[in-house]
């Protein structure tokens, strides 16, 4: 059953606060770096996500105020509140000031990535190579919080390398030392990307020490897997990644609201609603390109055709694609 878990754990389904911020539910949509923009959050909530994190925010495209950052990143729906808005860097006036900017545009609470093992993020400093600078990791954090007057929380691994424990050991100073209102953990090194088992043992083990929150993320890939993390971990909620991705329906299942998979007509008509946002975000011409991204996701639950499926890719016109999806509506459930 959704939620099922240790006795001494309360369900999936209960609410609970991060700094003073109280969620519906223990059921989170996690940062999903160039997707997770205003309208994937949106989708998140629509299907019972507690909270939705966006996607990796420059912190220096704030502080500078790109213009596209700050026109498609800091876009926030109404009805997707709370927020949490995650921001990366290596510089802690610039984090205070893009935090301050992320505050202005209407964020509940702001993330600082201190996991992201990408080449391209750690070779500024930032991302997971905190691990290695906990001081520089530390004055990030009061930047943002000072920035911002937010609760902050971080998003880290367990380590960059295997067996170490860097990432739990800065978790216990972010809180003890910086005032961190939560600890997202994905208990794998950073080195491991997203292979190897998560290490929920040792997720179990941060949650014994510190006092706030501790949001349990890595390999969650459907709602078993879930239930399980969040049973074998002690978190005190999930935090969903590529779970979620061409599923929103996983937030329902650990939610309660869905035991049913998704029908082919309620998989076609999130995909048509999918586009209708991006393009309503982007414009027709870059949506067009972005979406390629997002049809395999949905083309798999519906068990398209291969020359459909390759036809969505190649597509350079919406009203075609909204076609082609139109015609693989079936009443029976996606299996």
């Amino acid at each position: 059953m959704p939620g099922t878990n240790n006795s001494d754990q309360p369900p999936l389904t209960e609410p609970f606060e991060i700094g003073g911020i109280r969620l519906a539910n223990r059921v989170l949509l996690a940062p999903l770096a160039g997707i997770g923009n205003w309208f994937v959050r949106l989708q998140a909530k629509r299907h019972g996500a507690g909270l939705a994190v966006s996607e990796m925010v420059s912190s220096f495209g704030l502080h500078h105020r790109n213009e596209r950052t700050l026109r498609e990143l800091m876009r926030i729906h109404p009805d997707e509140h709370p927020v949490s808005i995650q921001l990366f860097g290596h510089d802690p006036e610039v984090m205070r000031s893009g935090a301050a900017i992320a505050a202005e545009a209407g964020a509940d609470l702001i993330d600082i990535n201190m996991g992201c093992p990408v080449r391209k993020v750690r070779r500024t400093g930032a991302g997971v190579e905190l691990l290695a600078d906990p001081d520089l990791a530390l004055a990030l954090a009061r930047g943002a919080a000072e920035g911002s007057g937010l609760p902050v929380t971080v998003k880290l691994r367990s380590g960059i390398r295997a067996g170490e424990r860097s990432g739990f050991e800065l978790a216990v100073r972010l809180v003890e030392e910086a005032g961190v209102a939560a600890i997202g953990f994905h208990p794998r090194a950073a080195t491991s990307g997203h292979g190897g088992s998560p290490d929920y043992a040792l997720t179990r083990e941060l949650v014994e020490r510190i006092d706030v929150p501790v949001i349990v993320s890595g390999g969650l890939a459907d709602a078993g897997a879930a239930r399980r993390a969040y049973r074998e971990s002690g978190a005190a909620a999930v935090m969903i990644a590529r779970g979620g991705l061409g599923n929103p329906w996983v937030f329902e299942q650990l939610t309660g609201r869905r035991a049913e998979p998704p029908s082919r007509a309620e998989v076609s008509e999130e995909l048509l609603w999918t586009i209708d946002r991006a393009e309503e975000h982007l414009g027709t011409e870059r949506a067009t390109r972005y979406l390629r991204k997002f049809y395999p996701w949905y083309v798999g639950l519906l068990a398209a055709p291969p020359e459909v499926a390759e036809e969505l890719q190649r597509s350079a016109d919406l009203p075609r694609a909204r076609e082609l999806i139109g015609a693989l509506r079936d009443p029976a459930p996606v299996v």
